[in-house]
């Protein structure tokens, strides 16, 4: 089994129930002890800002916002540079804890040693 989880989630309120699985898979990972790097693209970038993830509603689904917390609490929560950009958010703009960062951080990551990425 993969010691570290990579995941990109591209998907927002646009496609809530891929973009619901994106982060439950994240936040169960992270539960199970997996070292775990979400990434924010597309209109996902909108949940590096605060509020924007209690605006989130799926039936069924555990709130946004409780997965980002416990997404945050043992892993990492990154948002794509270009992504951030295209949107004027900053980083002072986003939620405590999550950075702004590239592709090149991305491959990075996603070619680790022991590693294995996901693209939701």
């Amino acid at each position: 089994m993969a010691k570290k989880l990579v995941i990109k989630v591209t998907a927002g309120a646009d496609a809530p129930e891929r973009c619901s699985q994106a982060f439950t898979v994240a936040a169960v990972a992270v539960a199970s002890g997996v070292e775990v790097s979400l990434w924010l693209t597309g209109e996902s970038s909108w949940f590096a800002l605060p509020g924007r993830a209690a605006e989130f509603e799926l039936p069924h689904a555990a709130p946004l916002p409780d997965l980002i917390d416990s997404i945050l609490a043992a892993g990492r929560i990154t948002l794509c540079t270009q992504c951030a950009a295209r949107r004027e958010i900053t980083e002072k703009d986003v939620l405590e804890g999550v950075r702004i960062a590239g592709a090149q951080v991305f491959v990075q990551e996603a070619l680790g040693d022991e590693t294995q990425a996901l693209v939701y």
